[in-house]
Order: structure tokens, then sequence, then C-alpha cells
């Protein structure tokens, strides 16, 4: 089956089937919630500043560990929230459009920025020469890009990241946009459960199509799976 043939919407509500504040894909919203506020305030670097270092580590932290990338082997077991500081410092040194670039987006100027921000976090991150936890850190920091996890590749059709399936990504945007722009649903505020003014990415949407589409879930919901 081709990545044309995806039921997007369909996907998308499978995905979020049963979605509430305590669900553990619920921490990609807290976590994005958390470094976006940042953004919004323009006050970036703040985030490694030592009334917030803390936090950002134990943000990031908390998120990677709901997704998957604190099992089995993984470099991230053997270090504590501390360890993170310096991907907080890869994060706030990040340039600016990495915070609003979005799939679409990716020219060959953008797609370059992103590659350097692979590899900065990839040169911080314990762990960090696995794509899929540097991927799913850009993903929960910034929403640039997809998660690469082995449910997204093989939904989506790709082994790595790089030029080509940031284009691929870049065409099938375009080729669904008006249906994937509808299903930019707003982020869970942590407090109050509601929703935010924070809406998903189209790189989060598409990384929720193509991990149902890699699962192969049908009409499960994801809840109790790590990718």
């Amino acid at each position: 089956m081709s990545r044309a043939d995806a039921d997007i919407e369909g996907n998308v509500d499978r995905y979020l089937a049963g979605r509430h504040a305590t669900v553990r894909y619920s921490s990609f919203d807290y976590c994005n919630n958390y470094f976006g506020s940042f953004q919004d305030a323009g006050r970036i670097e703040a985030l490694a500043d030592p009334p917030h270092l803390e936090m950002s580590c134990l943000q990031l932290g908390f998120y990677l560990a709901s997704w998957g990338m604190f099992r089995g082997k993984a470099a991230l077991l053997r270090h504590s929230a501390k360890r993170l500081a310096p991907v907080i410092d890869a994060i706030v040194a990040a340039p600016s459009l990495t915070w609003t670039v979005d799939a679409g987006g990716y020219d060959a100027e953008t797609q370059g920025l992103l590659f350097d921000v692979e590899r900065s976090l990839g040169q911080a991150l314990p762990g960090g020469r696995s794509t899929t936890l540097v991927t799913k850190t850009m993903l929960g920091v910034f929403g640039c890009v997809p998660a690469y996890d082995r449910f997204f590749r093989v939904g989506f059709g790709v082994t790595t990241f790089g030029w080509k399936s940031l284009a691929a990504l870049d065409e099938y945007y375009r080729a669904n946009a008006e249906t994937i722009d509808r299903c930019r649903v707003p982020t869970l505020d942590f407090t109050t459960g509601a929703e935010t003014a924070r809406t998903y990415t189209r790189a989060k949407v598409i990384d929720m199509v193509f991990f149902i589409e890699g699962a192969g879930f049908g009409a499960s919901p994801p809840s109790g799976v790590a990718s």
C-alpha cells in the first residue's frame, strides 16, 4: 500500500481514541506546551537559566520516557534528568526558524537547518546516534518533524531522516493540506485537562497518521504500545 492510500482522518481518530489528560501520549502535549510557551514569550534562552533548567530537563525527560525512550538498553536509563542539561543548551542554541518550520516548508535551506539541529541534539543526547531519539526530541520540543521511529518509517516508507524523506513529507502535505490542517487538534493543558490555544503542527499530524499506518492497528488505539 502506498502512503497515498493512508486514511488520514481515520488514523488520527484511532491515535487519539480515548485521549485525555492522563494517557501517556499526552506527555507530548505538556512538553510541547512548556517549550513553546518560552518561544511564544520570546524567552527561549530562559529555558537553560537556573530557575527553569530543572523543569526543562524534567519536561523533556518525562516526555521521552512516555514515548518509550527509557526502555530496554537505552542509554538514557543510566542517567538522571540532570544529564539532559546539555540538550537544553542545544535547544536554546537552535536557530529561531526551528520553532516555526513545519511540513510544507522544507525547502533546501530549511532542510540544512534541520540537519544541523539534528546533529547538535545528537551530540548532546545520551544515545544520540539514535535517529528515533533525536527526532522524537525535535517533535516534542519544536514540532518541526515527525518522529522517525520504526512504525513511522514503515508506514511512510522511508528508512532515514534525510533530504529525500523531508522532500516526500513536503509533497505529502501539499497533496493533503486541507485534510491534515483539519486534523490539527489543540494540545491539552496539564492543570485543567482542557484544550489550549496551541494546536498540533502539520508534522505532528503526519506523525500520528503514519505511526498508526506502520503499526497496523486497524481500529484499535495505540495507548499501550511503544514504538
